[in-house]
């Protein structure tokens, strides 16, 4: 900020244009201000200019060139439907003229009634209505985007002729200065906030020659944070109460604290109070308010998901444990808590951070590897093809973020942060086989079964195998490495119902330094997301 006015005042040093502080906080501001919304500034897209229903209104009054229906019957047979001369009269034969200018739409039997009794006395029945209104002309100027003169219908709303010129101008005009002048004087005077805070909009009867003039916005205050209605809002003074400000923005209820950024001598100040203090603080034209809610940041928000009977979000204070939370969870007769999982946002980056390393290091080793021969050269670009494209679908996998929760781990030890997930997986008899086995498939448990039975029952390993890079997955999460070539291997790992069995591919390259790459990208990617992909 510091910057821009430093270089405005530049400016008015070489070539003599005045800039003063206030002008350059003004343009900061404005900048600030480009990528927020106007409160109000949606409302003529609504399309109000093409609804053209006539509705009737009984203080509406009588305008040349509408047409009324008549109807006599009794004594005396008529009907006809009759427009009002430029003298303001309609003619009914044999009752004569009747001077309907300015009569109210209400009192329209009554007066051409009172004028046929004059000639038949009760003898006749009335029946009067107005068919249609004459179209006016009216001017729309001010701060809108295509002034002009518009045709319009007495009984148009004012939303009707604004919307009919373009709209309001994006941050010049206003939402709360629009006057209506006849014959140079100020009839009437809208603030469209009645109707957008409170749906009020009261009606108007235009006449031809009426001027709608849409004022220029003075004052303003921007609102962001957590509030329902994050939008610039319109002052009708320079200066307005943080409690008036909450009645047009609506923070949320977890709110604490409000934040104002005010511009002093274009130097920027950042002031921060509490929701009580809303009575006393003010808030000047041009400046902007953030609501926050520290309450948010003393407690922490817990997903639970799984196999439970509670609420599948809590909020917990900031420093609880892990044992604290789980002695809250409602558990059902299905739920396995010796197998629950803790999930973490900063372990799921971490983990994807690691991943994107390895594999940035794989692109680099296959772009620099050269060749001896020709020969050599077409085998080589052909396998960086195949690794590139692993590369491409390896970077687009995201990790769980999972922490292993150990057996002998004190769960009072593990403090919780915001955004934690909890897994309460449901009690499984269940051993699901993935990755390079002939037929993939989930099994149901049978004791005494190792690894390789598992594997032989999904009709043993598929050619494209790494026996010596088998993965048993805990229900816990925790893995651990099978050589399935190994006879203590074997007899070493026990299978548990509700563990999976991940068999990952082997790498089928000369260069040893890009398999053991993708090889151990393929470990981290099973580890971290519980994915086998396929190398290539």
């Amino acid at each position: 900020m510091k910057s821009i006015i430093l270089l405005l005042l530049l400016v008015k040093a070489l070539i003599g244009v005045e800039v003063t502080l206030e002008e350059a906080s003004q343009k900061i501001h404005q900048g600030i201000s480009e990528n927020k919304h106007y409160f109000g500034e949606r409302l003529f897209k609504g399309e109000f200019k093409s609804n053209k229903q006539l509705r009737y209104s009984s203080d509406y009054r009588i305008n040349i060139g509408d047409e009324i229906m008549v109807k006599l019957w009794g004594a005396y047979n008529y009907s006809g439907n009759l427009k009002v001369d430029t003298k303001g009269n309609i003619f009914i034969p044999k009752v004569g003229t009747i001077h309907m200018l300015g009569i109210r739409n209400q009192n329209l039997k009554s007066v051409i009634e009172v004028e046929v009794k004059k000639v038949f006395n009760n003898n006749v029945s009335i029946y009067a209505n107005l068919n249609s209104y004459q179209p006016l002309s009216i001017f729309v100027t001010g701060e809108v985007k295509n002034p002009g003169l518009y045709e319009s219908l007495a009984s148009d709303s004012i939303l009707q002729l604004i919307d009919k010129a373009g709209g309001i101008k994006r941050g010049e005009g206003s939402y709360r200065d629009i006057s209506i002048l006849r014959d140079n004087h100020v009839v009437k005077k809208f603030d469209l906030y009645q109707f957008l805070l409170n749906g009020h909009l009261s009606l108007f009867q235009f006449q031809s020659g009426d001027v709608v003039k849409v004022g220029s916005l003075h004052y303003s205050i921007a609102v962001e944070g957590d509030v329902r209605r994050p939008y610039i809002f319109e002052l009708l003074s320079p200066q307005v109460s943080v409690e008036k400000m909450i009645h047009y923005a609506l923070p949320k209820a977890a709110v604490t604290h409000f934040v104002v950024t005010r511009w002093i001598h274009g130097i920027k100040k950042i002031e921060k109070y509490p929701i009580r203090d809303k009575d006393t603080v003010f808030l000047e034209n041009g400046e902007e308010i953030r609501f926050v809610s520290d309450y948010l940041k003393e407690n922490l928000t817990i997903k639970i998901e799984g196999e439970h009977d509670n609420l599948h979000t809590m909020m917990v204070p900031k420093g609880e444990n892990l044992q604290e939370v789980l002695s809250q969870i409602v558990l059902s007769k299905h739920s396995d808590l010796s197998a629950v999982r803790l999930y973490r946002k900063s372990i799921a980056i971490q983990q994807k951070q690691l991943i994107d390393a390895n594999l940035k290091d794989l692109e680099a080793r296959v772009l620099t590897t050269g060749s001896a021969t020709t020969e050599e050269a077409k085998i080589r670009k052909e396998e960086s093809s195949l690794v590139l494209n692993f590369i491409n679908r390896a970077s687009k996998i995201q990790p769980k973020g999972q922490i292993i929760i150990n057996k002998e781990t004190n769960l009072s030890t593990i403090i919780l942060e915001d955004g934690d997930r909890i897994f309460i997986p449901k009690k499984s008899q269940i051993v699901v086989v993935e990755g390079e086995v002939s037929l993939p498939n989930a099994q149901t448990f049978v004791p005494n079964y190792n690894v390789n039975d598992y594997i032989d029952s999904c009709g043993g390993f598929s050619p494209r195998a790494n026996r010596e890079k088998v993965l048993l997955v805990k229900k816990s999460g925790k893995v651990l490495t099978f050589n399935s070539r190994s006879w203590w291997n074997q007899k070493s790992l026990f299978v548990e119902a509700g563990d999976s069995i991940l068999v990952l591919g082997k790498v089928d390259s000369k260069n040893i330094q890009i398999t053991s790459s993708v090889t151990q990208i393929l470990y981290q990617i099973a580890v971290g997301a519980a994915v086998v992909l396929r190398a290539f």
